[in-house]
């Protein structure tokens, strides 16, 4: 069956990230055309890029690089949950994709995003960061905007519309997972 890979992408302290996730992961499992796994960063411990080869080699010398390799190998396609840091994407998620290559190649990935604006610009700039690992990002996201999706910015208020926008994204990320299947069959 079609794995899917919820991959929370903020590690600092009191992160509402995993509340986010959380919420995808409890959406897409009422699903049964897919298996989904909550994937958090903050729990591979990656320091910043320490393998001496490039990652498009796909040799690793380092344990925590080779756990990460196995859980991002054995997904089919993404969802990323991410925040905006300064209208970009965090580091600790750049570090983490920029870890691996091979393992992203040939997967579709789709966007929840949070911040100010709805993470909007953290997604344009891992749009073309998914361009480079060859992985096929789709249209349709989730964005939530502090103070109208969350109460004191802690506790998730979705909306109709984030249901809506959820549910096009887990579709439209199934569906170009099954038409990249071939691609990944190589």
């Amino acid at each position: 069956m079609t794995r899917i890979g919820i991959i929370i992408g903020s590690t600092r302290p009191n992160r509402i990230g995993p509340v986010v996730a959380q919420w995808v992961y409890d959406e897409a499992i009422k699903r049964d055309d897919a298996e989904f796994e909550l994937l958090d960063v903050e729990s591979f411990k990656l320091p910043l890029l320490d393998e001496p080869k490039p990652a498009a080699s796909g040799e690793y010398t380092h344990e925590h690089t080779r756990k990460w390799s196995e859980a991002i190998a054995r997904c089919d396609g993404f969802i990323f949950v991410t925040p905006e840091y300064n209208h970009g994407m965090p580091a600790a998620l750049k570090n983490a994709l920029d870890y691996l290559w091979p393992e992203w190649n040939n997967k579709a990935c789709g966007f929840v995003s949070y911040g100010s604006v709805g993470g909007s610009r953290s997604v344009e700039q891992f749009r073309q960061v998914a361009a480079q690992l060859l992985m096929a990002d789709v249209r349709a996201q989730v964005m939530f905007t502090f103070g109208h999706e969350f109460d004191d910015d802690r506790n998730l208020k979705p909306t109709e519309a984030s249901y809506k926008s959820l549910a096009a994204t887990i579709t439209q990320v199934l569906d170009w997972t099954n038409a990249l299947a071939p691609l990944r069959a190589k």
